[in-house]
């Protein structure tokens, strides 16, 4: 009897039912709301905490570092051959862990968007010789054969010199990481004209071994690794291109690639010739 008043009831009064499931439909949305705060409460927490701990790491990270590279100088007494290579062991790793803590930090300052640039006239050839530099004797240990081609008439931009060096370093990095010995890398540099606009078209590619189409996008995303494997064998934190696109994309610019499985990647970037506010 009582169920068949209720149903009378609703059916008598159809605004009662509608209300009921008006005010059931807003304590559900309260509910999201209350846990979508929580949950971006505990991101800021997780990117504070990535923050805080890559800075710490980096201090004692570099102090190993400099010890190392004065017991390789020879201040502390002459060493014998297995110890010379086993310090040169201590810097690399110590230099590469080094890399991979600043990664992590920057990508904390991304995510928190306390990541800026500071704009000033640059050379993108000098800073291309830069990174050539920087990475000589890893692609002479790999055998390769590395080509600097920069247009006569590529122009100065008005970008941050060190975080353009970041984005060359990490693409050349990747370029000779992944490309078997003997093989070619190289980083072109040419003026060209989008919308708009003047730009300057960056290339770095290599011979190596490619990456399959429908893993793209996913090389761009957070600690995204296209063999995810315990044994891979090129290790990282995956954070490497997607801090290089925050860096493009804080320029003004864009960053894409083209590639194909087996042969070989090349990824492109645009820098602006002018800032963009």
């Amino acid at each position: 009897m009582t169920a068949r008043t209720d149903e009378s009831t609703n059916a008598l009064h159809p605004s009662a039912s509608v209300e009921a499931r008006l005010a059931a439909l807003e304590v559900a949305h309260q509910q999201a709301l209350r846990e979508i705060a929580e949950l971006k409460g505990r991101d800021t927490l997780k990117t504070q905490f990535l923050a805080n701990i890559s800075h710490d790491l980096r201090t004692p990270l570099t102090a190993i570092i400099t010890h190392a590279e004065i017991l390789r100088e020879g201040i502390l007494g002459e060493l014998s051959t297995r110890q010379h290579e086993s310090i040169a062991g201590i810097i690399s790793g110590g230099r590469r862990l080094l890399e991979m803590v600043g990664e992590i930090l920057t990508y904390a300052r991304g995510a928190a968007n306390q990541l800026e640039i500071a704009p000033t006239e640059v050379a993108v050839g000098d800073v291309i010789e830069q990174v050539r530099r920087l990475n000589e004797s890893l692609v002479a240990r790999k055998e390769l054969c590395l080509e600097i081609r920069v247009a006569s008439d590529v122009p100065r931009v008005i970008a941050d010199r060190e975080k353009l060096a970041h984005i060359l370093g990490n693409l050349l990095g990747n370029a000779i990481d992944f490309t078997p010995a003997g093989g070619r890398v190289w980083i072109r540099a040419s003026r060209q004209h989008e919308e708009d606009r003047d730009t300057v078209l960056v290339e770095v590619g290599d011979s190596g071994i490619g990456i399959a189409a429908d893993h793209h996008e996913l090389i761009f995303q957070e600690f995204a690794q296209v063999d995810a494997s315990a044994s891979r064998q090129h290790h990282g934190t995956g954070l490497g291109l997607t801090i290089a696109r925050r860096l493009v994309e804080l320029h003004g610019g864009r960053i894409w690639l083209e590639s194909e499985l087996g042969h070989g990647s090349r990824f492109f970037f645009t820098i602006p010739t002018q800032h963009q506010a």
